[in-house]
């Protein structure tokens, strides 16, 4: 696996048009986990490239009329078989953390990067996803200054506001890979 101009190369590409430019001279340091299904705790298909791409038709499933007017995108989705998409490259800032603190800084979406695990709450996460979310994590850290202690949770930037990557999501496993 390698970065090429904050593209994963070999992963599938589809590029989101939300995103812009980092604040000058402000490189990513913190990642942040986060979980998505579409509709809600349901898996595949083509809703979540359409959400990050602006395209999602209101039509489609009645939750999408709730949502489909919002400008949001990640880095990277993990599907639950483990494949990898990239939304935006990594030295863009993407729109996935919302308002938000870690460690006395607001606007995450600034300094971060945000994976989405495809998944919910309620349910665990596949051994797929882990291997590629370690992958790309163990990537991460060879590029920019990120180290175990800058990898956070949505729910942890965003309290009482957000829940993901939820319960659910194995912290020691994850943490076992990147470090192990």
């Amino acid at each position: 696996m390698e970065l090429v101009q904050g593209w994963i190369d070999g992963v599938k590409r589809v590029p989101s048009p939300h995103f812009d430019e980092r604040p000058a001279g402000e490189i990513p340091s913190l990642l942040v986990i986060h979980n998505i299904s579409l509709p809600p705790a349901q898996f595949g298909g083509p809703y979540i490239d359409q959400l990050f791409t602006g395209t999602l038709d209101a039509n489609e499933h009645p939750y999408f009329a709730e949502i489909c007017h919002l400008r949001v995108s990640a880095h990277c989705l993990i599907r639950r078989d483990g494949e990898i998409i990239q939304y935006v490259p990594f030295d863009k800032r993407a729109w996935h953390a919302g308002v938000s603190l870690f460690q006395g800084r607001e606007r995450c979406n600034d300094f971060s990067i945000g994976i989405e695990m495809e998944g919910t709450d309620d349910l665990d996460f596949t051994p797929q996803q882990y291997q590629s979310l370690n992958q790309v994590t163990r990537l991460l850290m060879d590029h920019y200054p990120i180290t175990s202690e800058q990898i956070t949770g949505h729910s942890d930037i965003a309290p009482g506001r957000k829940t993901d990557p939820g319960p659910h999501f194995d912290w020691k496993r994850y943490k076992a890979l990147i470090t192990g």
